[in-house]
């Protein structure tokens, strides 16, 4: 076992000219794994003759795989909120026979934290939100970095974590993530050319935008002879969002449901633009370097996510109305709701002038 520190400050920084193979965990959702990108290529960039291995859960991987600087992703099959070990045993026993000599777990959940000590690593690093951290990890961890205050960047907690090892957050950074491209023909029969995607679901219900607003925003478009067509998740409470927007706007253009992450990264990197909340698919689009324009107005996506993008990139309310009182359930109580705050003509504005930036650059 690894020397234990569990303190705020600890500094092991790792000899950038060793050779070694370190793995990186991230059991979150799909957009925290893009979010992690940039610190997974400073990791890569300020130690060059590492192996980077990644694990995460199995519907997460392409996001990742076909970046060339990580050696390999680790695919692990999952079932949200049930862990079974007697079911991961093979997997597991694969993983550590590649013997690596760190991991960093960015997710710093219990499951993260399990496969942190279960894939074989002396050295294993991961977050902890309290002085006092939980028995499993005091158990997993070796060396931990107190998060002090978590509504902060996503961006800035990665790298604080990482100053452990000695990693620096760089100067310019980005979202980064690439396609498969045997998927890119299928992509265009299903996307109408020069088309702007607009998804109107997130995995929370207190992110959506309004489908009254989505739908205004639709008319403002139409008469500006802007072609926008509509998409939402897969699963049933966001196909009915889809649904009821198109009972309102039954001429407007929607996806079906494309539920193979590949074929839908190729989709999203055709769009001329991307509008979206707080979700996986605009992460998505900004790692695929497509324009994108995310709206943001609830209490942790303004602190956590909005501040990864650039001003031209975004909309944001100007305060979240109901985060300190009901940041813990899943929807919006305020008469007028923090997305609701957004009006369509602010995003429309927003829109129009993106597109002229991009005309005046071509």
């Amino acid at each position: 076992m690894g020397d234990k520190s569990y303190t705020s400050d600890y500094h092991g920084a790792v000899d950038p000219l060793k050779s070694m193979k370190i793995l990186a965990i991230q059991f979150k959702y799909m957009g925290d794994a893009v979010i992690l990108t940039p610190a997974l290529k400073a990791l890569k960039t300020q130690i060059p003759n590492i192996e980077l291995h990644v694990l995460v859960a199995a519907e997460i991987a392409p996001l990742l795989e076909n970046l060339s600087w990580i050696t390999k992703v680790w695919a692990m099959p999952r079932t949200r909120g049930k862990t079974k070990i007697s079911q991961s045993l093979p997997f597991i026993k694969i993983l550590r026979k590649e013997k690596f000599e760190k991991c960093v777990d960015f997710g710093g959940n219990d499951r993260g934290a399990l496969l942190s000590l279960l894939c074989g690593a002396r050295t294993r690093l991961g977050p902890i939100e309290r002085k006092q951290p939980k028995l499993i990890q005091k158990i997993c961890y070796t060396q931990t970095v107190l998060y002090e205050n978590c509504e902060v960047p996503l961006l800035e907690l990665h790298f604080k974590l990482l100053s452990a090892w000695g990693i620096s957050k760089p100067r310019f950074l980005g979202l980064e993530i690439a396609c498969n491209p045997n998927f890119a023909d299928v992509a265009t029969e299903i996307l109408p050319q020069g088309a702007i995607i607009c998804h109107i679901a997130t995995s929370q219900v207190k992110k959506d935008w309004p489908i009254t607003h989505w739908k205004t925003l639709y008319s403002l478009a139409l008469q500006a002879g802007l072609l926008l067509v509509f998409s939402s998740g897969t699963n049933e409470r966001e196909r009915k969002l889809l649904d009821d927007f198109k009972a309102l706007a039954p001429e407007a253009i929607t996806l079906p449901p494309i539920t193979d992450l590949n074929l839908f990264l190729n989709v999203l990197k055709i769009a001329r633009l991307v509008i979206a909340g707080d979700t996986g698919p605009l992460h998505f689009a900004a790692g695929l370097g497509v324009p994108v324009l995310g709206i943001f107005a609830v209490g942790n996506s303004l602190s956590q996510a909005a501040p990864i993008y650039k001003s031209n990139q975004k909309i944001l309310a100007s305060h979240c109305v109901c985060y300190s009182k009901f940041s813990h359930l899943n929807y919006c109580k305020q008469a007028n709701s923090c997305m609701g705050s957004i009006k369509p003509e602010a995003v429309f504005l927003k829109l129009q002038n993106n597109l002229n930036a991009s005309s005046l650059n071509v």
